[in-house]
């Protein structure tokens, strides 16, 4: 099962603050240790809402309208993609995520639709069409 966990942003973030030396080491223990596991998929952080874009599409038609944008504590600042067997391992693995102390922080867990969620609607075609997609992306990152 995998699953995307959501880290939220807050002020500081927002702010565009560089962050704590140690809170870095941490977090870089912390994505060491998930690489150890083996359920480490992907991770990263994200610049600031302030050098993003928000498009929207009504009617049929996309408009842009560039960032900043939304409360800060509505917006994501990171995320990881872990591949776990359960929803409970994930929580295990989020409950050990270094924090400040003194921030308050909250991050969301989502389960990542896998080919068998999608039931009827993913047919043999697109199922083909999404192997080869697979097979193409992967094929592109060992380049």
């Amino acid at each position: 099962m995998r699953f995307m966990i959501l880290v939220k942003g807050d002020e500081s973030y927002e702010g565009g603050a560089p962050g704590d030396t140690e809170l870095f080491a941490a977090m870089a223990k912390y994505n060491e240790e998930l690489v150890k596991a083996g359920v480490l998929l992907d991770a990263a952080g994200l610049l600031n809402t302030g050098k993003g874009a928000l498009v929207t599409f009504s009617g049929g038609e996309p408009t842009v309208v560039d960032g900043p944008f939304a409360e800060a504590k509505e917006v994501v600042g990171g995320y990881w993609l872990l591949e776990v067997k359960s929803r409970e391992e994930a929580i295990e693995w989020v409950k050990r995520v270094p924090f400040d102390p003194d921030i308050e922080s909250e991050i969301e867990i989502r389960q990542v639709f896998e080919a068998e969620d999608w039931g009827e609607t993913f047919t043999e075609d697109v199922r083909e069409r999404h192997d080869r997609m697979q097979e193409t992306i992967a094929e592109q990152h060992q380049r």
